[in-house]
């Protein structure tokens, strides 16, 4: 008799992850494969290092296919064009169709730079972090901008769900421009749709506003929020700041020489519009399981899962989904495909707690929300040097737990269990 056949699609930080602990879960009573559109893993925190040239990509890229190989977990670096979700199948970039019992999908975000005009790197004025290749052209306009220096506007656009790592970028160009010595010659603007700053599309956690505000003051980066970015011009940025009720209260032309601006996220063309499956924007509709109730044999976890804000702004601003919050969704999905494979009902529902450190480049701010969704039992945050001695050693860790095809080591687990912060729900 055949064994099930579990598919994990996308092979970026929560799919990789899944992919081990998946496997780990059902101990040989199913077959698991990774379906991705590459062969190398990139550990995108580190994306902000490597466009000010901190990191090399390749110093943050893992080759899997000798790692899953290891593992006896079937990998294809083809690419999913399409999920044929009522007939159980995926059809791949070259037309192979995979047969599946349970698909997990992991796919990350489709960027929606094409959403505003001029933005983005392919055709646009703006550099990008959000993937490392974006982040290592970024790196060569960044040579050439410190070659003629002038101002900078960093940020966030409306209907992004991603804000830290523009805070980190902001903060990390003030700490490279300041030991080039040219920091007197770069005016920085922080462009975001938040409400206020610290918003973090998470109505804050602890005192990010207060922190986060102080911080930029510190350094003299000016911000405008309830942000609207209406287009962007080679070199100036036109954007309109939104009252509550949605009028315009000002209008800003911001001029730049250099600018990383977040796009808004949407999800894959390949799992876009399925009736059941996704909400309008593409995203993966789950249950508490992380179990979609359309289909019940296809589960979801990371940037592409459906989660609705957390309150109604001036400007849409959406919700991240961060590391350890992924890695709760991982957990669960994990304990809930071992007991369906036992004939059990999932139970297990991910905490979606949230441990994040922002790195500065000569500091940051952490924070803990438990859950990241408020109301929370725990809301945290602090700053100091540490922040970014703590962000080198995670990445060392991270790097070192997907080269060794490990999810959850036991000394992550004793940890974690130590500081109280926990994967699943008890």
């Amino acid at each position: 008799m055949d064994k099930p056949k579990i598919v994990v699609l996308g092979a970026g930080l929560g799919g990789t992850i899944a992919a081990y602990e998946i496997n780990a879960a059902v101990k040989a009573r199913a077959e698991v494969m990774m379906v991705s559109d590459s062969e190398t893993y990139s550990f995108v925190p580190s994306n902000p290092w490597v466009a000010v040239r901190w990191r090399e990509p390749e110093a943050i890229q893992v080759h899997l296919p000798p790692i899953f190989a290891k593992k006896k977990i079937g990998f294809t670096a083809v690419g999913a064009k399409h999920l044929h979700a009522s007939e159980k199948r995926l059809e791949l970039n070259d037309g192979t169709l995979i047969n599946y019992d349970y698909l997990v999908i992991a796919t990350g975000p489709d960027l929606a730079f094409d959403e505003i005009e001029g933005l983005g790197p392919h055709g646009g004025h703006t550099v990008s972090i959000c993937q490392t290749a974006h982040a290592s052209a970024a790196a060569e306009a960044f040579d050439r901008f410190v070659e003629n220096p002038g101002p900078i506007v960093v940020g966030a656009v409306q209907g992004a769900s991603c804000y830290g790592p523009a805070y980190e970028f902001a903060l990390i160009l003030d700490t490279e421009l300041r030991r080039r010595k040219i920091r007197d010659k770069v005016p920085m603007t922080f462009v975001t749709a938040e409400p206020y700053i610290g918003h973090l599309g998470l109505d804050g956690v602890g005192d990010t506003k207060s922190l986060l505000e102080s911080v930029m003051r510190e350094r003299h980066i000016k911000w405008i929020t309830n942000a609207r970015v209406a287009k962007v011009d080679a070199g100036m940025m036109h954007v309109e700041e939104i009252a509550e009720g949605g009028a315009v209260a000002k209008t800003h032309d911001l001029p730049f020489a250099f600018s990383m601006m977040l796009p808004a996220f949407r999800g894959v063309p390949a799992v876009r519009d399925i009736a059941g499956l996704t909400n309008p924007r593409g995203f993966i509709l789950v249950d508490k399981h992380q179990r979609n109730p359309a289909f019940p044999e296809i589960f979801a976890l990371g940037v592409c899962v459906a989660i609705p804000p957390t309150g109604p702004t001036p400007v849409p601003v959406g919700v991240p989904k961060t590391g350890f919050m992924i890695e709760s969704m991982v957990t669960a999905i994990a304990a809930n495909l071992a007991m369906i494979l036992d004939g059990k009902e999932p139970t297990a529902e991910a905490s979606w707690n949230a441990v994040c450190l922002a790195d500065f480049g000569d500091g940051g701010v952490a924070f803990v929300a438990q859950p990241q969704i408020p109301p929370r039992n725990v809301n945290w945050a602090a700053s100091g040097k540490w922040v970014h001695l703590a962000k080198i050693g995670f990445e060392k860790y991270f790097l070192r737990k997907v080269r060794k095809g490990e999810s959850e080591p036991f000394y992550e687990k004793l940890a974690l269990q130590v500081m109280g912060i926990r994967k699943l729900r008890t």
